[in-house]
């Protein structure tokens, strides 16, 4: 894990090498070191592992909307807050799989799909599992997000050829309290280990502007790369302030501190992806290029993610096209 060498001397390294550890302390002064030490350090790491000019991409659809019964305060679809998020079920095997053909013909290379409940019941498997199958049969890497996990369905949805299953943590375990109160860290954390133990890639981050400090996004980030094994994709949302939840008001986020949680999650992750994900659409151009400099690495593509909206396929084409880079599926060299 240990960062590539510089003639820098603001270089930051883990601050335990014999357990190869991050401490808070190490990846806060991390993240507040002088922007071009940190950018120099993370774009060095990020060529080591990856080609700097090749993107992945995502692209997310909503199976399940609203109806949450928890009050994670940013999210719009908990049936705590008064938004404009409608409930409906579990969407049919036929719209989803035009939905993952249409974005595989834009060049996505994974369909991600997420349902909004607390933790799925034994039949809403029965539901997904036809959803996981027919994105597997049009050759695309499949993710899921569906809340907690129970050891047993984890298997299930490994033995459904499931890729990927998204479970963020949202921010560090002091701060979290703040933000949700309807289940535990640790209860994200064994639902983590359950798909890890189950074989499934782990798709694992958190979102920043929620008014934490860099304390916190220090914490969240050593939680991430101090897993016993490091997520395989790390998506970095922005809040998205939306009205009707807790946290609509909150301070917009400085576009400069996403780049250096994005340079950061580089450094103490170098093999992970990195996803720019929530609140692109807010980003202006240079703002994204810098978080693909830093690191970033993946994106979610297309017109609309779980209930918000995101950059239009064709403005994410255009940018490409400035910074020169290439849709690429996730493997190296």
């Amino acid at each position: 894990m240990s960062a590539v060498s510089l003639s820098t001397e603001s270089q930051i390294h883990p601050a335990d090498h014999s357990a190869e550890r991050w401490s808070r302390e190490a990846a806060e002064a991390l993240l507040t070191q002088p922007l071009m030490d940190l950018l120099h350090q993370a774009h060095t790491v990020h060529r080591e592992h990856f080609n700097a000019n090749r993107i992945q991409l995502s692209t997310l659809l909503n199976i399940k909307t609203g109806g949450c019964p928890e009050d994670c305060a940013y999210c719009p679809q908990s049936a705590r807050f008064e938004t404009n998020v409608e409930t409906g079920d579990v969407l049919d095997v036929e719209v989803v799989r035009a939905a993952a053909l249409n974005a595989r013909k834009a060049g996505a290379t994974r369909f991600c799909m997420g349902a909004a409940w607390r933790s799925p019941k034994d039949r809403d498997l029965d539901r997904v599992i036809p959803l996981i199958q027919a994105v597997k049969d049009l050759g695309m890497e499949s993710c899921v997000t569906l809340g907690m996990l129970k050891p047993a369905q984890a298997e299930r949805l490994k033995d459904a050829g499931l890729d990927y299953y998204n479970h963020n943590l949202d921010t560090s375990p002091e701060f979290y309290g703040k933000i949700i109160s309807t289940r535990t860290y640790e209860d994200r954390l064994n639902t983590l280990e359950a798909v890890r133990d189950a074989g499934i890639n782990v798709c694992c981050g958190g979102i920043v502007g929620m008014g934490e400090t860099t304390h916190d996004r220090a914490g969240l980030l050593c939680t991430l790369a101090n897993m016993p094994v490091q997520p395989e994709s790390v998506p970095i949302n922005m809040l998205v302030r939306v009205e009707g939840t807790p946290l609509a008001e909150e301070q917009a986020l400085d576009a400069l501190d996403m780049v250096r949680t994005i340079a950061a999650a580089r450094i103490m992750m170098p093999e992970s992806y990195v996803r720019l994900s929530a609140g692109r659409s807010s980003m202006s151009d240079e703002t994204q290029a810098l978080c693909f400099f830093a690191g970033a690495n993946s994106i979610f593509y297309g017109e609309q993610l779980l209930t918000t909206e995101n950059p239009l396929t064709i403005e994410d084409q255009r940018l490409f096209a400035k910074l020169g880079l290439s849709p690429t599926g996730e493997s190296h060299g």
